[in-house]
């Protein structure tokens, strides 16, 4: 049996949806409309930001939100939950609103990413999912695009198939590293379903298979003689892997007058052997010859062995990237900011702990991103309840949250709101842009932000303001539930 073939992913979601939307109706709460915040606490590695990425696959999730007879018959069994709320689920779809930051833009914690506004049940019901999606592609987006900055400037590949955790991650990962900044993938199905364009040439088996390194080398140029990328460190990088690459670059393609060529080095001190590798390559006229690398990278070994004078133009990065190795979990969450009453008030929740952090910011919300004009970069990111009107030109006066005394007035500022529209009483509203529109956008919008925000260690703080209303909202929720 293929499993993939019998999913419905509105059961993939924690059991607790749907117990919770079962005593929703028992109580009456069913057509209660609710106010949820997808949000995170951290960036991973202690970074400066993080990248939005899963909108697509979410709003495909939504769109398709439905109970199956099967699906209905198997709750039944379970002999937990009410003929009411079966016979509930089987008309089920979604037909709230949502509002999320599109892919690509950076990211930063305590501030609203995602925003449902919906009956209960529904809102409860796609808490897991949501959450999963934005998740794991976030998490991936935003290691990828520190790993791209680290290769400053040359070409960045994602190779992690092999070692990603599962089909979805593979997949969905190369999508979410395309956006991150990658060129491209050697995920052959993601370029099929999402267009992320991949490619490769050879493994070691492929040199292995040959009686001679050399003959390997030279039959691949001669089957592929625009695509000739030989790996070199079977044997001995530089005692026969280049020198035999060298000769069939010489036997099969300068005959041709094809000058398109590279070599790749997938283990060794990369360091080291692409300085080697390259004076061999240009004494013997191939200066055109690119020279790739993989092996277990990240930003910080590509970082070091660029500063050691490696001569790589192109790096293939897998597991670290496709996993995020060095923090793996995005930390993501949903949670509970407001509900409508049927006249139409919204009364903000707050849930409170005594861990600060996990302390949210109640009520329905706007979050805005404010920009230097004479230098167009991003200076902070303004929380406010949904109903206040920023008149942009009049002075706007921000402070930390945490630190109310930390004050500044922007005076010379353009301001613009992150969420879009997604869905409006279940249809979708939201043009959504193509993968190289969005990888576009990504750039340009890290490109708004200053130097500091994007140092690996030790990054600026980048300020996620509330307004004064919010902010009082809060502290008045804190005195009356906290005692």
């Amino acid at each position: 049996m293929d499993i993939t073939d019998k999913l419905n992913m509105t059961m993939l979601c924690d059991f607790y949806e749907l117990t919770m939307g079962n005593g929703y109706l028992e109580a009456g709460l069913k057509d209660r409309i609710t106010y949820f915040d997808i949000f995170f606490r951290d960036v991973p590695d202690h970074g400066g930001y993080a990248i939005c990425a899963g909108l697509e696959r979410i709003i495909a999730y939504i769109q398709d939100l439905h109970f199956s007879e099967e699906d209905i018959e198997y709750l039944r069994s379970k002999d937990l939950f009410s003929e009411r709320f079966l016979d509930y689920l089987r008309d089920f779809k979604f037909t709230g609103d949502v509002w999320a930051i599109p892919e690509g833009t950076p990211i930063f914690p305590r501030e609203p990413i995602i925003t449902v506004r919906a009956p209960a049940i529904q809102a409860q019901l796609v808490e897991t999912f949501l959450l999963l999606i934005f998740n794991h592609q976030s998490l991936v987006a935003t290691k990828t695009n520190r790993i791209v900055r680290a290769a400053e400037g040359r070409v960045v590949l994602e190779f992690g198939s092999r070692r990603a955790q599962g089909t979805d991650a593979a997949i969905s990962g190369a999508r979410a590293a395309y956006i991150g900044g990658c060129a491209g993938t050697a995920c052959t199905i993601s370029d099929q379903l999402f267009g992320v364009p991949a490619g490769g040439t050879m493994a070691h088996a492929w040199v292995q298979m040959f009686d001679s390194e050399y003959e390997a080398f030279k039959t691949y140029c001669e089957v592929f003689p625009t695509n000739a990328t030989l790996l070199v460190d079977t044997y001995n990088t530089l005692k026969s892997g280049v020198p035999n690459a060298i000769k069939a670059f010489n036997e099969v393609l300068r005959p041709k007058g094809i000058t398109k060529c590279a070599i790749r080095l997938d283990s060794g001190d990369i360091a080291y052997l692409t300085r080697e590798a390259r004076q061999m390559l240009d004494e013997a006229g191939w200066e055109s010859c690119k020279i790739s690398a993989s092996n277990s990278l990240d930003e910080y070994i590509i970082q070091d062995i660029l500063r050691q004078g490696a001569k790589v133009d192109l790096f293939g990065v897998g597991e670290r990237m496709i996993t995020s190795k060095s923090d793996p979990v995005f930390g993501g969450v949903y949670k509970l900011a407001a509900i409508e009453k049927e006249d139409g008030t919204i009364v903000p929740k707050i849930k409170i702990s005594e861990n600060v952090g996990k302390i949210t910011n109640p009520h329905f919300k706007k979050v805005y991103r404010i920009f230097d004009k004479a230098t167009g970069k991003a200076e902070a990111d303004y929380i406010t309840v949904w109903d206040e009107v920023i008149e942009e030109g009049q002075p706007l006066e921000l402070f930390d949250p945490d630190a109310t005394w930390k004050r500044r007035t922007y005076t010379d500022y353009t301001i613009k709101p992150l969420q879009e529209k997604i869905f409006e009483h279940g249809q979708l509203v939201y043009q959504q842009p193509t993968l190289p529109e969005i990888q576009k956008y990504c750039r340009e919008q890290i490109d708004t932000l200053w130097d500091e925000v994007k140092r690996f260690e030790n990054p600026h703080n980048y300020y996620v303001d509330l307004s004064q209303k919010l902010w009082d909202i809060k502290q008045d929720l804190l005195r009356k539930n906290y005692r």
